[in-house]
């Protein structure tokens, strides 16, 4: 479905089928990263089932997906600009193609590194997707936060669950974590929940 997805997408774009499928061959090897225990396929693909969901909601829809599938290419835990690399990654990338969107994806990219409210609907869709899993139920998100350690695994304890502890405790201190209506009604009182727990666990 990925990959369908995908080359659907870039194909209204690009008559180059050669560079479309050499596009998803490499988003598919960055995301495939050993390194990568949850910023994988698999968070692409929870995106976009979550975005299935809500289409109408959406004002650019290829814009949206483009965000989507790049928005993590460029993912390593310890930098801080992996949002930025992203945004570049794609817009080499897509360049070579007619869309036009390109400095409009390349911000919301670069949006999600700090998930602030936006003027703009789509980029809150994009941020709330990207924070959907906060919000499913407890033993998937416990999943979801061992897998961010793993990825993390070479800071020692102690500086993980400093940072850790900042980033759910700044999450908390929002009036709301998601941006939309739609996922403050459908996870915000779970997600809630679900980051008091790894509190208490990282507390520990």
């Amino acid at each position: 479905m990925l990959k369908e997805t995908f080359l659907n997408l870039i194909a209204e774009y690009s008559d180059n089928k050669t560079y479309n499928i050499k596009c998803w061959f490499e988003i598919e090897k960055k995301y495939s990263s050993k390194s990568r225990y949850y910023h994988n396929l698999s968070h692409i693909k929870n995106m976009i089932d979550e975005l299935n969901e809500i289409k109408s909601l959406v004002n650019d829809l290829d814009s949206l997906l483009f965000a989507i599938y790049y928005h993590d290419i460029i993912y390593k835990a310890t930098r801080q600009d992996n949002e930025y690399k992203s945004a570049l990654f794609f817009e080499k990338r897509i360049s070579q193609t007619d869309f036009r969107g390109i400095k409009k994806v390349m911000k919301q990219i670069e949006l999600t590194k700090e998930h602030k409210k936006s003027d703009d609907n789509d980029t809150n869709i994009l941020l709330d997707l990207d924070f959907a899993v906060l919000g499913l139920p407890l033993e998937e998100y416990r999943i979801y936060y061992g897998n961010i350690r793993r990825e993390y695994k070479v800071f020692p304890d102690f500086m993980y669950k400093k940072g850790r502890i900042k980033a759910l405790m700044s999450f908390l201190d929002s009036d709301y974590i998601f941006k939309t209506d739609y996922f403050i009604n459908k996870y915000e009182k779970q997600a809630r929940v679900n980051i008091n727990y790894e509190l208490k666990y990282l507390s520990e």
